[in-house]
């Protein structure tokens, strides 16, 4: 993989790391508020997505490697 792809492929996960933390923050922030649960929920489901694209983008940076 040539180093500029593989530096954009960082910069992705960076930007979904963030938005996965800032729906963290937003998630609590609803918890405290007393929103409704089916909200709460899809926000999850939103931060889950964000998760697996993440493992993926991060599985393209460091390839797995059988010693």
């Amino acid at each position: 993989m040539a180093d500029q792809e593989q530096a954009e492929l960082r910069l992705a996960v960076a930007r979904l790391r963030q938005e996965h933390e800032d729906y963290d923050t937003a998630i609590n922030a609803m918890i405290q508020t007393g929103c409704e649960a089916l909200r709460i929920q899809r926000m999850k489901k939103k931060k889950l997505i964000l998760k697996d694209k993440i493992s993926k983008l991060e599985d393209q940076i460091i390839p797995d490697i059988i010693a």
